[in-house]
């Protein structure tokens, strides 16, 4: 049994799993199998009265199942086998005589959560690494060892459902409070408490329920709950995505039939999942986000254990906040005391919303908060090895910022600039040592958009390169590397795609119908709502600036009208008005007043189709571009940063693997066809039309 071993002393048997050659143990079919054999070491020696199944990694009980495993798989019906396998070995480890208690230090997800939802009782610690989740959904999937019955029956239909359909994660506190778990202890008696516990009768305490869950814990009261959950996942999802409404099916079929019924169903609907184009992309997301990491390395002098921050506004709090929470020094530099203060009442804030809900400890927060070094000395800056700054989006004030900074510090320090648009090259112009100086382009709000687009010209140096990419990857974020140019990758594509969506409304649409099409086409808000975020007035300063010499070669930005929405002071959100009016209580709803700048409120109705082929073909268009441009290293490098910092639909695995899924000649027969109605900001790129006259894939 390579992935366990078996301790037995005064009647307990201690499991202990420590997968070989791994920093983690994963739930895999090798793993099921000496998972069995134990079964049936601990079913057939009568020495045995109790068992403790415990983890020898350091900050991980399982994390969850074996991803390639499912990738092997080549049908449904062998993942429906594996889900049924896995259910008859948890569901024999369930009704096992001996009692078997889960010690939980770490994260418990996933395949890893569902063994330790069959075993008898669980302890887990109070440490900071240990969470619990069902992040299945995430990857177009459904647990497929249980979880859609135990969690509920474990905890409530409501508290269940709202883990099962987000796939977040679950704080200890919060396992306990909700019957996930039964006992916490800090990190250090965890193998004595499951121990003494193994020696004593199991009594589980009953969960406390709420009036209302109480109520709900009727025919009436589920069908209630599972008619609005319905509801809620296809206002969300707008049908896009299969598996909230199969993991509502068995909960529903668990709920109605049994135990059994419900493990076949949810075997059944895994297999299903398994096969579908939009697990599969979803998956190759996933495993993309994780291959990320490597980018990273440890070489000494490209590393740094402190960052210098230039700027305290909004973008330069939360980098300085991802920063402090993944163990860097930051020294915060401002010209106001004001500005400063803010930012670290801005990171306190956020910090406290995690001691609220028990998922950082007060200590850790101060702990942190410790590692922000202020300051408004010009020349606190002078041994930084690596500066990041986050000014107002001004060349010039970026210019005079980089020369200041080159006067004062060693000529061995980076700089690396937080940028949406603005070239490098021209904020390099007058600069001294171009080669150290790298772009890093965070996207708002930073602490929670996984992106960093990182941007490099010819002359960046290697160690610039990459000391920015570590310095990401150790963030957290997911880093991309694109070539310099104007609004690099993600900022281009997107002004390319709000120009198309202020087009439409110019053409007579609804403000409602062009954001509810791509809502429909699977963006996460549609482009108008987005501009109202980002900030109108910040798309008008951009439009203004190279972007608009690029694209006016190409048909694009030929008007001015974010421009004159900027003049009127139509923000969006921070205006309380742009596309829609944001009260101060209450839904947003449309601004209709603003139908004045695109020929009156007497509106058409406009094809769904139609909207959805404009604008979200023009985005995958400027893609193809961008990549042939060299802007971009590959397709799956454009994939990746498309989904992850402009939310282009996850489940369509990105715009290039998109294309391949619907075909170049069919993407290119509509682009000309738009193009002969609309202009030739529509002509496809030159990339493109390769791909289809070869009838080439962008993805071998």
């Amino acid at each position: 049994m390579a992935n366990f071993e078996l301790d037995i002393n005064n009647n307990i048997a201690t499991i202990w799993m420590d997968q070989p050659g791994s920093e983690v143990n994963t739930l895999s079919v090798a793993m099921l199998d000496d998972f069995r054999t134990l079964l049936d070491t601990i079913e057939e020696n009568d020495e045995i009265k109790a068992a403790v199944l415990i983890s020898k990694k350091p900050n991980c009980f399982i994390a969850g199942a074996d991803i390639k495993d499912f990738q092997r798989m080549e049908t449904s019906e062998e993942a429906t086998k594996l889900s049924r396998e896995g259910n008859q070995i948890l569901t024999r480890l369930s009704r096992l005589k001996k009692p078997v208690i889960a010690a939980i230090n770490g994260a418990c997800l996933g395949g890893g959560l569902e063994v330790a939802m069959a075993c008898h009782y669980r302890i887990a610690t109070t440490d900071d690494k240990t969470v619990f989740g069902l992040p299945e959904m995430k990857l177009g999937l459904l647990p497929g060892g249980g979880g859609t019955q135990r969690l509920i029956k474990l905890t409530s239909l409501r508290y269940g459902l709202d883990a099962l359909l987000t796939g977040k994660n679950i704080y200890p506190y919060s396992a306990k409070k909700n019957g996930l778990v039964d006992e916490l202890i800090h990190k250090e008696g965890l193998y004595q408490a499951a121990l003494q516990q193994a020696h004593s009768p199991i009594k589980r305490r009953p969960k406390k329920q709420s009036l209302l869950d109480k109520a709900l814990n009727t025919s009436v009261g589920r069908n209630y709950v599972l008619k609005k959950a319905r509801e809620t996942v296809m206002k969300k999802t707008r049908g896009n995505y299969p598996a909230p409404l199969k993991i509502l099916d068995c909960v529903e079929i668990g709920l109605e039939d049994g135990l059994q019924a419900g493990l076949e169903a949810e075997a059944i609907a895994f297999g299903e999942l398994h096969s579908s184009p939009e697990s599969q992309n979803l998956i190759r997301l996933f495993l993309a986000i994780q291959d990320n990491k490597k980018l990273k390395n440890n070489n000494k002098t490209e590393n740094t254990d402190a960052i210098t921050m230039i700027g305290a506004g909004f973008m330069g709090a939360g980098i300085t906040e991802v920063s402090i929470k993944n163990g860097y020094h930051v020294i915060l530099k401002d010209i106001s005391a004001e500005g400063i203060a803010s930012a670290l009442k801005t990171i306190w804030d956020d910090f406290t919303k995690l001691v609220r809900k028990k998922a950082m400890t007060a200590v850790d927060r101060d702990r942190l908060m410790a590692n922000i070094e202020t300051t408004l000395d010009d020349d606190a800056i002078c041994e930084a090895d690596l500066i990041i700054e986050a000014v107002f989006e001004d060349l010039g004030l970026k210019q005079k910022i980089l020369a200041d900074t080159e006067k004062r510090c060693k000529k061995s320090t980076i700089f690396a600039t937080n940028t949406s648009s603005l070239p490098l090259a021209d904020i390099t112009k007058n600069s001294s040592n171009p080669n150290n100086v790298v772009g890093m382009h965070y996207f708002s709000p930073v602490p929670k958009m996984p992106l960093l687009e990182v941007i490099v010209t010819d002359k960046t140096a290697k160690k610039a390169r990459q000391m920015a990419i570590n310095v990401g990857v150790k963030q957290g974020k997911t880093v991309v590397v694109v070539k310099d140019g104007p609004g690099f990758y993600t900022t281009r594509v997107l002004s390319a795609m709000t120009h198309e969506a202020i087009k439409v409304l110019h053409d007579g649409a609804k403000i409602e119908d062009v954001d509810n099409a791509m809502k429909d086409w699977g963006f996460p808000v549609g482009p108008l709502a987005l501009m109202d975020e980002v900030g109108i007035d910040v798309g008008a300063h951009i439009a203004r600036g190279a972007l608009g010499d690029l694209f006016s070669e190409r048909g694009i930005e030929q008007d001015d009208t974010v421009q004159k929405l900027a003049e009127a002071k139509l923000y969006g959100r921070k205006s309380g008005k742009g596309f829609y009016r944001y009260p101060k209580k209450g839904r947003k709803t449309v601004n209709t007043d603003i139908y004045e700048y695109f020929g009156g409120e007497d509106r058409k109705p406009m094809d769904k189709a139609t909207i959805q082929d404009r604008i979200g073909l023009i985005f995958v268009n400027e893609c193809v571009h961008c990549f042939q441009e060299g802007i971009l290293d590959s397709a799956a490098d454009g994939d990746l940063a498309a989904i992850l910092g402009l939310g282009f639909p996850p489940f369509t695995g990105g715009p290039f693997r998109y294309i391949d899924t619907r075909g170049a000649q069919e993407i290119c027969e509509t682009l000309n066809r738009l193009a002969k109605q609309h202009g030739n900001r529509f002509d496809p790129a030159q990339l493109l039309t390769e791909k289809a006259a070869a009838e080439e894939l962008f993805y071998s």
